[in-house]
C-alpha cells in the first residue's frame, strides 16, 4: 500500500490551513480552492473520496469533537429551532430539491432526483461555525448553526436510504420511511443514552491520563459503529455521548483534560483540513464520469439547482423563525429573533464532504442490472452544488454578517460576571483551606499557608484587573504585562537549567523534569492572565 499519497494530502492540508490563519479567507474555503487547483497538476494522484472511509472512519470524530465543545444546557435551550432545521428544514430540502430536479433535468426520474434532494440537503456548518466565531457572531446564532451541524447528517443519511430503496426498486412506501426514520432516531438516540454512562465511569476510574485519552479516541467509533450495527443512527448516538462526556469533563483529572484537549485540537486541525482539500480533489474523479456532449447541458442543471437550494433554505428558515412566535409559550421560553439573524441562518447553508460522501454510496445498478439513473450526474451536481455554497456563500458571509452590524459581545460585562465567579469560588477555597489548617494532621508552616492564599488572592484579583486597566506607558492591559514579565522569567530559568545540563552538572532526566515544572508555571500564568 502506497501511503505517500495520504502524507501528502494530510501535510499539504495541514499547510494551506496553517497559512489561512494568517489571511482573511477562511480556511475550509482556501483548502477546497487549493484542492480544486492541485487537482490538475501533473503527478498528482486521483483521491477518490471513500465512503466507507468518509462515514465510519472520518464522520464520528469530527462529530465527537464538536458535540463535546457544544453546550448541552445552550443546545437544550434552542432545541426547537435547532430540531426545526436539522430535521424540518433537511425532509423540507430533500423534497423542494428533489422534485425540482426532477423537473430541471431532462429524463431523471423522480426517485432517483429524491436521492440527489436527501445528498445534498444536509448543511456542513463546520465552515459557516468558524467563520461565526471570528467575526464574532451572537452565540444564539452560533448554538443555532452548531446543533444543525450535529444532528442533520443523521436525518440525511436516513431520508437517503428511503429514497434510495423506492429507486433501485426496493418497494419503500412513506409509512416504511417514517418507521425507518423513527427506528433511526430513537434507537441513535438510545444507543447515546446506554453508552454514556458506562464510558464516562470507565473514563474517570482508569486514573492513567494516557489511558484515559486513548480511550477519549476510540469512544466515538465504539458509539457509532454499536449504533448502525442494530441500524440505528451512529451520528445520533456519538452526538449523545459526546454532549454528556462534555457536559461532565469537569469529574475528569487535570492532566487528563490538558491532554485531551491537545489530542483533539489537533485531530479536528487534521481532519478537517484534509476533508475540505478532498472536496477540492473530487473534481478530476466527478468530471471523468461526465460526458463531454453533456458538460454544457449539466452546468445550467448545476447553476439552476444552487439557486435551488439557496432559495429553499430561506423558503424555511423565515417561517420556521417567526411562525413559531404566534405561540405565547414560545414567546416566554425563547428572546425574540431578528431578521438579521434569520438573514445569517438562511445564508449559512453552505454544504460538505458528508453529501459528497453520500453520493459516491450511490450504487451503479439497480435491481434487473440496469444502471442507476443518471449517477454520474448526480455526482456532479452534487459536486458543484458543494463547491458553490462554500465559495458563494463562504466567502460573502463575513461581509454579510458586517454589514448587518450585529451587536458585539459585552466584554465588560462577561469579565465581570467571570470575575463575580471567581469571587465566590475563592470565597468557598479559602473557607476549606481555613477547615483544614485547623486539623492538626494539616499543619503546614506558616509561610506555606501563606503561599496558598497568595496563590488565591492572585486568582481573585487577576480577574477584576482586567476591567480596564492600561499599562500608560507601553499600552498593554495588565493581564498581558503580567504574561509578559512571568514569560521572561520563567525563560531566564529555563536557560539556566539548559546551561547546566549542558555543563554536566544535571542529566537529561533531571533538565526534562525541572522543564515540564516551568511549562506547567508557564501555562498556570497564560490562564490566569488570559
Amino acid at each position: 500500500m502506497d501511503v505517500m499519497p495520504l502524507l501528502l494530502l494530510v501535510a499539504g492540508s495541514a499547510a494551506v490551513a496553517g497559512a489561512a490563519r494568517r489571511g482573511p479567507v477562511p480556511a475550509p474555503l482556501l483548502l477546497v480552492a487549493v484542492g480544486l487547483a492541485v487537482s490538475y497538476l501533473p503527478g498528482v494522484p486521483d483521491y477518490t473520496l471513500d465512503p466507507e472511509v468518509v462515514l465510519p472512519l472520518l464522520l464520528p470524530p469530527l462529530l465527537y469533537t464538536s458535540a463535546v465543545d457544544s453546550s448541552y444546557l445552550d443546545l437544550r435551550a434552542q432545541l426547537r429551532p435547532v430540531a426545526l432545521l436539522s430535521v424540518g428544514y433537511v425532509l423540507f430540502a430533500t423534497v423542494v430539491v428533489g422534485y425540482a430536479a426532477h423537473l430541471i433535468v431532462p429524463g431523471l426520474p423522480l426517485t432517483a432526483a429524491l436521492v440527489l434532494g436527501a445528498v445534498v440537503a444536509p448543511p456542513d456548518a463546520v465552515a459557516a461555525t468558524a467563520v461565526a466565531r471570528r467575526v464574532g457572531l451572537p452565540s444564539r446564532i452560533t448554538t443555532i448553526l452548531q446543533g444543525e451541524s450535529l444532528l442533520n447528517d443523521a436525518t440525511a443519511i436516513t431520508a437517503y436510504k428511503v429514497a434510495l430503496a423506492a429507486a433501485i426498486g426496493e418497494g419503500a412506501t412513506w409509512a416504511g420511511g417514517i418507521r425507518e426514520f423513527l427506528l433511526a432516531a430513537v434507537g441513535g438516540v438510545g444507543i447515546g443514552l446506554v453508552l454514556m454512562a458506562p464510558l464516562h465511569w470507565l473514563r474517570t476510574h482508569l486514573r492513567e491520563p494516557l489511558l484515559q485519552n486513548t480511550l477519549s479516541l476510540l469512544i466515538p467509533f465504539v458509539a457509532y459503529s454499536v449504533a448502525e450495527q442494530v441500524h440505528a443512527s451512529g451520528v445520533l448516538a456519538v452526538v449523545v455521548v459526546a454532549l454528556y462526556l462534555g457536559h461532565r469533563a469537569w469529574e475528569v483529572d487535570f492532566a487528563t483534560r490538558l491532554q485531551e484537549e491537545a489530542v483533539w485540537k489537533m485531530v479536528a486541525f487534521i481532519l478537517e483540513s484534509a476533508v475540505f482539500a478532498l472536496i477540492g480533489l473530487q473534481l478530476p474523479v466527478v468530471l471523468k464520469g461526465l460526458g463531454t456532449s453533456e458538460g454544457a447541458a449539466a452546468a445550467w442543471y448545476a447553476v439552476a439547482l444552487f439557486l435551488v437550494v439557496v432559495a429553499a433554505r430561506f423558503v424555511w428558515v423565515y417561517p420556521g423563525t417567526f411562525l413559531p412566535r404566534l405561540s405565547a409559550r414560545v414567546r416566554e421560553r425563547e428572546q425574540n429573533p431578528t431578521w438579521r439573524g434569520a438573514m445569517v441562518t438562511g445564508w449559512a447553508g453552505m454544504r460538505g464532504v458528508v453529501s459528497l460522501a453520500i453520493a459516491f454510496s450511490i450504487p451503479l445498478t439497480v435491481h434487473g442490472g440496469h444502471p442507476f439513473p443518471q449517477r454520474n450526474l448526480i455526482l456532479f451536481l452534487t459536486f458543484t452544488t458543494v463547491i458553490g455554497t462554500l465559495v458563494v456563500q463562504g466567502l460573502t458571509l463575513p461581509p454579510l454578517i458586517r454589514l448587518l452590524k450585529f451587536p458585539g459581545r459585552d466584554r465588560q460585562a462577561e469579565t465581570l460576571a467571570e470575575a463575580n465567579a471567581q469571587a465566590q469560588a475563592s470565597r468557598t477555597a479559602e473557607n476549606r483551606l481555613d477547615e483544614l489548617l485547623a486539623d492538626e494532621r494539616n499543619a503546614l508552616p506558616p509561610p506555606l499557608a501563606d503561599r496558598l492564599r497568595a496563590v488565591l488572592e492572585r486568582r481573585r484579583n487577576a480577574v477584576w484587573e482586567r476591567l480596564g486597566q492600561v499599562n500608560p506607558v507601553t499600552g498593554e492591559s495588565v493581564d498581558d504585562t503580567y504574561r509578559r514579565l512571568s514569560r521572561e522569567m520563567i525563560s531566564a530559568e529555563r536557560e539556566v537549567f539548559v546551561k547546566l545540563r549542558d555543563h554536566r552538572y544535571i542529566d537529561d532526566e533531571m533538565l526534562r523534569t525541572l522543564l515540564r515544572r516551568l511549562d506547567l508555571e508557564e501555562a498556570a500564568a497564560y490562564r490566569e492572565a488570559g
